[in-house]
């Protein structure tokens, strides 16, 4: 159980911590995609970000619309 713990550990830092693999199109379409959302949110899509950058933002994202909703009056 410990190795399997341990295999599951490593592997997820790995795949957290993977290198972005899109190209610039992918980049620009994924930007367009996201313009609706905010040009914040449209312009993190040009960065190079591993998932695990990309997951973090996310739940930032989440915290901070939760807290708009939350807040109004």
């Amino acid at each position: 159980m410990a190795a399997l713990a341990i295999a599951v550990a490593i592997g997820g830092y790995y795949i957290l911590n993977a290198p972005d693999q899109r190209s610039t199109g992918d980049k620009i379409g994924d930007a367009i995609n996201e313009l609706p959302n905010g040009v914040d949110k449209a312009v993190r899509q040009l960065e190079d970000r591993t998932p695990g950058e990309k997951l973090k933002d996310a739940v930032n994202d989440v915290g901070d619309d939760i807290k708009k909703s939350t807040n109004q009056q």
